[in-house]
C-alpha cells in the first residue's frame, strides 16, 4: 500500500485521465447493469437459447402462472369479489339493453327446432300460425332472461370464476402480464435505472482513493462487482423501504418510492385491470364458456323447460303425444342448448351497460387505497422477488467483467499496475 502523499499526488499527477475516469465508468457500470437486469426481468417473452440451461426467458413471463396467481389471490382477498362484478347488473335493464338480438335469436331458435323435431307440421303449418307461435315466445323470452340473469346473480360463485379468468388472460397473455407491472411500476423502474449512476458515481471515487493508495490489480475487476451487485440490491431496498416516512441525519426524508406513490399506481392498476383484464366482454365469455359453464347450462336449461312447458300449457299432452315423451325432453334440451349457442352474440349489446353499471375502475382505485402498506407492497413485490438473486448476482458479474476490460485499456496504455 502506498501511504507516502507526495507519490499519491504524483501518480494522480501523472494519470489524471485515469481518475477522473473512474468515478463516470462506475456510474456506467450501475446505469447498464440495471438497464440489463430490468430487460432480463420481461424479455425474452419465451424461452430464447438450448434447454435446459443454456438460454434466457424473462422472469415475469416463465413465473406467469406463479405471478399471476399472487396478483389474483390479493384481487379476491381484498380488491375484487365476483359478487362486486355482477351485483351492479340489473336484470330488468340487461333485457332492455338486448330486447331487438334477443327477439331475432329467439325466432331462429324456434324455427330450427321446430324444423328439426316436427318437420311436416312446421312446414305444412300456415305462415300466419308460424308467426304466432314464434310471437308468443318472443314475448315471454324477456322475462326469461330476466329470471337467468337473477338466478346467475344468486348463484354467482357457482357460475363464474373470477381467478380462473384473471390468471388465464394473464398467462395466455405474457406481453399484458408485463404491461401490469411495467406500467404500474413504471417509476420505480426509472428510479432503478437512474439510482445506478449516483450510486455507482459515489462508488467510483472510493474505487479511485483505493486504487490510488493501492495499485492492486484486483481493485478495478472487484469494485465494478460491487458496484454492480451492491446498487441494484440497494435501488429494491428503496423502492419498497421503509413503509413509513423515516427522516434520515435530519437532512431528509423517505419513504419506499412505490409505497409513496400510492395515489398514482391505484389509478394506473385499476385502470388497467378494468380495461385490459376483467372487462364486461371477458366477464360474459367466463360465465358462458369458463369452468363453471355446466352450471350456467344448467340455470338456462330449467328456465328454458319452465317457459316450454308454460306456453305449452292445456296442448303439452298434445305435443308429447305428437313428438313422444323423450323426444319432448331432447327438444327442450335441444332448445337450451341453442340458447346458449346464441348468448354470446346477444350479450355483446349489453357490453357498454355492463362497463357503465360495474364501474370496476372506481371500485378498484377505492378499495386499493385502503390497503395496508404490506399489502400494496404486494402488488408489485412479485415481479422482483421472483429469482430477484439471479439479477443481482448478473449484475456483480457484467461489473466484475467491466472492470477486467478497464484493467486490460489500462494494460494496454502502460498504466503502471501492481
Amino acid at each position: 500500500m502506498i501511504t507516502d502523499i507526495n507519490l499519491i499526488l504524483a501518480d494522480i499527477q501523472a494519470n489524471w485521465l485515469l481518475y477522473l475516469a473512474m468515478p463516470f465508468v462506475a456510474a456506467a457500470i450501475g446505469y447498464y447493469t440495471k438497464v440489463v437486469a430490468i430487460k432480463m426481468m420481461f424479455k425474452p417473452l419465451r424461452f430464447v437459447g438450448w434447454r435446459p440451461f443454456l438460454g434466457w426467458q424473462g422472469i415475469v413471463p416463465r413465473k406467469a402462472a406463479t405471478m399471476a396467481s399472487i396478483a389474483c389471490d390479493l384481487m379476491m382477498e381484498r380488491l375484487l369479489k365476483p359478487e362486486d362484478v355482477f351485483d351492479k347488473l340489473d336484470p330488468q335493464r340487461v333485457v332492455k339493453e338486448i330486447r331487438e338480438p334477443l327477439i331475432r335469436s329467439v325466432e331462429d331458435i324456434t324455427r330450427e327446432v321446430a324444423a328439426e323435431y316436427q318437420p311436416g307440421l312446421w312446414e305444412s303449418a300456415p305462415e300466419s300460425v308460424k308467426n304466432l307461435i314464434i310471437q308468443r315466445i318472443q314475448n315471454e323470452a324477456p322475462h326469461m332472461v330476466e329470471q337467468i340473469m337473477t338466478d346467475i346473480k344468486s348463484n354467482i360463485t357457482r357460475v363464474f370464476d373470477l381467478k380462473d379468468l384473471v390468471t388465464s388472460a394473464l398467462v395466455r397473455d405474457k406481453e399484458l402480464l408485463n404491461r401490469v407491472f411495467l406500467e404500474a411500476g413504471h417509476v420505480e423502474f426509472k428510479f432503478i435505472r437512474n439510482s445506478g449512476i449516483y450510486f455507482g458515481f459515489a462508488i467510483g471515487i472510493v474505487q479511485a482513493i483505493v486504487w490510488a493508495m493501492t495499485h492492486n490489480i484486483w481493485v478495478i475487476p472487484l469494485f465494478g462487482l460491487f458496484t454492480g451487485w451492491f446498487t441494484d440490491w440497494l435501488a429494491l431496498k428503496m423502492i419498497f423501504n421503509p413503509k413509513q416516512p423515516v427522516r434520515y441525519l435530519g437532512l431528509f426524508e423517505w419513504q419506499g418510492l412505490f409505497l409513496r406513490r400510492r395515489k398514482q399506481v391505484a389509478a394506473r392498476y385499476g385502470e388497467l385491470v378494468a380495461t385490459e383484464i376483467v372487462t364486461p366482454a371477458a366477464v360474459i365469455g367466463a360465465i358462458l364458456t369458463g369452468p363453471m359453464s355446466d352450471r350456467l347450462f344448467g340455470l338456462v336449461q330449467k328456465q328454458v323447460q319452465r317457459t316450454m312447458d308454460e306456453q305449452a300449457g292445456l296442448a303439452k299432452p298434445l305435443v308429447v303425444f305428437a313428438v313422444g315423451s323423450t323426444r319432448y325432453q331432447e327438444m327442450k334440451r335441444s332448445v337450451s342448448e341453442k340458447v346458449m349457442q346464441h348468448l354470446p352474440e346477444t350479450l355483446t349489446h349489453m357490453e357498454a351497460y355492463a362497463e357503465e353499471a360495474m364501474d370496476l375502475k372506481n371500485l378498484l382505485v377505492t378499495k386499493m387505497q385502503e390497503l395496508t402498506e404490506e399489502e400494496f407492497e404486494g402488488l408489485l413485490r412479485p415481479a422482483f422477488q421472483q429469482d430477484e438473486w439471479i439479477l443481482i448476482t448478473v449484475g456483480a458479474l457484467l461489473g466484475f467483467l467491466v472492470g477486467e476490460l478497464q484493467v486490460h485499456v489500462m494494460i494496454h496504455f502502460a498504466v503502471p499496475v501492481g
